[in-house]
């Protein structure tokens, strides 16, 4: 169930992160199927379960600080296509500038954030936005995403515009399937691993993309937020 036929062909699985990267394979037209099948239900299920929790976090944003509830950006989905990406907003509404002073005034926050893209203690978080990324509800609004087809519920995160440069040559795998809420990363150290570390666990689950290794990444996401295991 849902590894790629050319994959299963070729004895792609064997092989390494630098050869499913130059050869850019994509998921056969039956693992898509399947793989949406499953986000479209999973989604629908998560939505209305959550409901009651998709609010409440609402009311929290609304009520902690000034500027809009969700916060929506421009990322790069399968095939590079652009979509907008959306989160319970957790930044203040001037977290650019903020961030941008931040960095200009501290050297070492500065050569964190190129190593990581992520800084401790980020200035531009609200008192509530640090509760709701500890507990990932932050997240909550991308089971939208999800049911839209922008995503699936397992993937390569979602990358900014500008992160297009990290990815390097590796580019060709990110783009060959869609990101998701969840992914290899993501249970494997979150935030503590540098962006460099990220991008070959991207790698590494599109080269092994299947069904059973989506839902064992499910069921690990389950256990890594319930712990906020390198969350910031």
């Amino acid at each position: 169930m849902y590894r790629t036929d050319a994959a299963n062909a070729s004895g792609l699985a064997s092989s390494s992160a630098e050869d499913i990267v130059d050869i850019g394979i994509p998921p056969s037209t039956r693992a898509r199927a399947l793989k949406r099948a499953v986000d479209i239900f999973g989604s629908i299920f998560l939505i209305v379960l959550l409901l009651p929790m998709i609010v409440v976090v609402a009311i929290g944003v609304r009520l902690s600080s000034s500027g809009p509830i969700f916060y929506a950006q421009t990322r790069s989905g399968r095939g590079g296509r652009h979509f907008q990406f959306y989160k319970f907003r957790s930044m203040k509404v001037n977290s650019e500038d903020v961030l941008a002073d931040f960095l200009n005034s501290d050297p070492e926050a500065k050569k964190r954030w190129d190593q990581y893209q992520k800084i401790d203690n980020d200035p531009r978080i609200t008192a509530f936005g640090r509760f709701i990324r500890r507990t990932s509800l932050d997240e909550l609004p991308q089971f939208w995403n999800v049911l839209r087809g922008d995503m699936s519920l397992v993937g390569p995160r979602p990358c900014m515009l500008q992160q297009k440069e990290l990815y390097g040559r590796y580019w060709r795998a990110y783009c060959a399937v869609k990101p998701g809420i969840t992914g290899l990363w993501q249970v494997s150290g979150r935030n503590r691993l540098t962006y460099e570390e990220r991008v070959r666990l991207d790698v590494q689950y599109v080269r092994n993309l299947s069904a059973w290794g989506d839902i064992k990444l499910l069921a690990k996401t389950i256990k890594v937020v319930l712990s906020a295991h390198g969350a910031h």
